[in-house]
C-alpha cells in the first residue's frame, strides 16, 4: 500500500488507463462528490470482503473514502488478500475536492 496525496493520486489515475478507482464510502456520502470512473464498494457492507475478492488481481487500485481512514483499511485488507498495487488517497474526497 502506498499513501499518496491528492495531486499524485490525480496524476496516477490520469496516466493509468488500466487502473481501477474504488470509492469505499457509503452511498449517502456520495453527495460530497466523487471521482470520475470510480466504482463504489462500500466498506461498511457485510459483503465488502466478498466483493473485493471477486475483482481481478494484478491491476493498480486507487482507493478513496471521505478522509483517508477507511480507504487505508480497505488497502490493508486488499494487500492481505493478494492485491499488491493499492494506493490510498490521503485526505480522501475532502482532499480531492480541494484540488479544484
Amino acid at each position: 500500500m502506498e499513501h499518496i496525496d491528492a495531486k499524485t493520486f490525480k496524476e496516477k489515475i490520469n496516466s493509468d488507463s488500466e487502473g481501477v478507482i474504488i470509492d469505499v464510502r457509503t452511498p449517502e456520502e456520495e453527495i460530497e462528490g466523487t471521482i470520475e470512473n470510480s466504482i463504489n464498494i462500500n466498506i461498511m457492507d457485510a459483503d465488502f470482503p466478498e466483493k473485493i475478492k471477486n475483482i481481478e488481481k494484478g491491476k493498480n487500485y486507487y482507493i478513496f473514502c471521505r478522509s483517508g481512514g477507511r480507504s487505508a483499511s480497505a488497502c490493508e485488507f486488499m494487500e492481505e488478500n493478494g492485491y499488491s498495487n493499492t494506493y490510498n488517497l490521503i485526505g480522501g474526497i475532502n482532499a480531492w475536492n480541494n484540488l479544484k
